[in-house]
């Protein structure tokens, strides 16, 4: 299994995802463009760096940023994704504000952001996860139902079950949709899961496929 893995971005479900895989084990770096916005993480004993070289320290790297920067951060990383399973928890939120609760987004029905990231970085091999919760319950999320699903969709067989087996770890069950052509109904599932806090204030959610036998 994996050790060393490098979480790109400077907000909180970066520094969630760090602090989850530096509790579970894990030798974590964190990418920024900005060492002041990761200064608690560092305090915490993860070392920081530029997004070229935490990527080219994690043998996982998690993109965990603005999907608006998502495709420049991947650049600045740049080579260091290649040949590295990418685990892409970005969506692609566009800057203006939600529609009567619904995030707007800056892609299509027939595109999506994962889509264009892998196209960016043929030699990378991204697996879109953690996209559709909020942070609080990305790490052992604590459910009446037990362990709820997170989707998951990326080209690459080897790399979907190595993320499988961290989303296990961090409990939660997969679900998998394919090939990155599946992060088109992927990426909208934020939407879904924003909305309620949108418009009633209720975030406290997750989702569950149920079936028959």
């Amino acid at each position: 299994m994996t050790k060393r893995v490098g979480v790109l971005g400077s907000g909180t479900v970066a520094k969630v995802l760090a602090r989850g895989f530096a509790a579970k084990g894990y030798e974590v770096r964190i990418g920024t463009r900005d060492a002041s916005k990761v200064a608690d993480v560092v305090a915490e004993g993860i070392a920081a760096g530029s997004f070229a070289e935490v990527a080219a320290f994690g043998e996982v790297v998690v993109l965990a940023v603005k999907g608006t920067a998502a495709m420049d951060a991947a650049a600045l990383a740049g080579a260091g994704l290649d040949g590295k399973i990418v685990i892409d928890t970005t969506n692609p939120i566009a800057d203006e504000p939600p529609d009567d609760g619904i995030l707007r987004y800056f892609t299509g029905p027939n595109d999506s952001l994962m889509e264009r990231l892998q196209a960016a970085h043929p030699a990378a091999r991204f697996i879109k996860a953690w996209n559709s919760v909020g942070s609080g319950f990305m790490v052992d999320p604590q459910f009446p139902g037990g362990p709820p699903a997170m989707f998951i969709c990326g080209n690459d067989a080897d790399a979907k079950a190595a993320v499988v087996a961290i989303l296990t770890q961090f409990g939660w069950s997969s679900e998998d949709l394919g090939k990155a052509a599946g992060a088109r109904a992927l990426e909208p599932l934020c939407q879904l899961w924003c909305a309620p806090g949108f418009q009633r204030n209720d975030w406290a959610h997750a989702y569950k496929v149920l079936r028959f036998g």
